[in-house]
């Protein structure tokens, strides 16, 4: 099965390194950014959602005029707008993309943050609002007769809908969260199911209760969820030289961050979301696991952990990530600290390396060969 690579429509220079002092949907940068994705061979990026920023539907159609190969991953809350509306707009966004759109649904990680966008649901609820959002826009994008709705959430009577989304039947829905609430929904549903990006053990032990989720509900073997996992990481010319790397871009962030005003809206330092928990759980600041992980890279970085820091050479970075598709992860989120360099460097030597092994790998029938580290 081939793989996919996604990386992220960043609306300014703004990252761990950068201070954003411009605009904040600054056009020059993010078409910029989006033309180093495309031409690094990267699949498709995410528009991401956060309450106050910018508008990812609206971003993402500006970006679809523009672009006519890269594809698009459009997250959506579902608290933001009714399944039907959000069906339509999807639809409409898949025509003007010509068939690019794929949309993942947040049920949402911090409580405050769902409460600025007037969401007070708790999250064992928002589970259940997501399975039942899912359901219906599946239902809008495939009936081809109008159809009526009573559910926990949403009730509605007569909806058909007039647009069409180019992909047959449907675009891909992905879903992601650490709890069981997220892996039974994400199992039952989802197309993609997406996984914080943690030491090899974690993840294949997720992976397997995805898996689990997905077969319980009598989801048949071809059909179960690709699996999704996000890694920042640091590239050098040698891995002593990213080691290195790694350590100076913690300092800078860190003294970044350290020197702005308090912003209330970052993302916290102990985070409620349990896939950023089990990734505090895994060792102290600077623990190393597996091939070339570095644990708590984000957190020290970025004030949170949302992924394991993949360190290294391109070779090794390649390395390790094969670790990953050896159990099963077939779609890799990746993002630098550096985010429009390390684009460039990841899209120039890293994807190249991976897309030629696992390529030969799915030719050949005799045990692959390893890259040389």
């Amino acid at each position: 099965m081939p793989i996919e690579f996604l990386g992220m429509a960043r609306p300014n220079r703004g990252d761990e390194t950068h201070l954003n002092t411009g605009e904040h949907f600054d056009q020059a940068y993010f078409t910029r950014l989006a033309r180093v994705h495309e031409d690094g061979g990267f699949d498709r990026v995410l528009f991401a959602y956060a309450s106050g920023g910018r508008d990812p539907a609206t971003s993402a159609a500006w970006f679809a005029a523009k672009f006519d190969r890269l594809g698009i991953l459009l997250a959506h809350r579902p608290n933001v707008s009714n399944p039907t509306f959000a069906a339509q707009q999807f639809a409409t966004l898949d025509q003007l993309s010509n068939g690019r759109l794929a949309v993942h649904i947040i049920t949402g990680g911090s409580q405050k943050d769902q409460i600025r966008d007037g969401d007070t649901l708790p999250k064992d609820r928002r589970y259940a609002r997501s399975r039942e959002y899912i359901q219906i826009l599946k239902r809008a994008w495939t009936e081809t007769e109008p159809f009526s709705h009573e559910g926990e959430f949403y009730r509605f009577e007569d909806f058909l809908a007039r647009v069409r989304p180019v992909q047959s039947p449907r675009p891909r829905i992905s879903f992601a969260g650490a709890s069981q609430e997220a892996i039974d929904v994400g199992g039952a549903e989802a197309d993609v199911f997406a996984l914080w990006g943690e030491p090899l053990a974690g993840t294949r032990a997720q992976i397997d209760a995805v898996l689990e989720a997905a077969r319980k509900v009598g989801r048949a073997e071809d059909n179960l969820p690709k699996i999704q996992t996000f890694f920042r990481f640091v590239i050098a010319p040698t891995d002593e030289l990213a080691w290195k790397r790694a350590d100076e871009l913690i300092a800078r962030a860190g003294a970044l961050r350290a020197a702005q005003p308090v912003d209330p809206r970052a993302r916290p330092i102990n985070p409620e979301n349990e896939g950023s928990q089990r990734l505090l759980r895994q060792g102290a600041p600077g623990t190393r696991h597996d091939r070339a992980g570095l644990v708590h890279a984000t957190t020290e970085a970025s004030g949170g952990g949302n992924a394991i820091a993949i360190v290294g050479s391109p070779e090794t970075i390649a390395e390790a990530l094969l670790d990953y598709y050896d159990i099963g992860v077939r779609i890799f989120h990746v993002r630098g600290f550096d985010t429009f360099n390390d684009s460039v460097d990841f899209g120039r030597h890293v994807i190249p390396l991976l897309r030629s092994e696992v390529a030969r790998r799915e030719s050949e029938e005799n045990p692959p060969l390893r890259l040389e580290a």
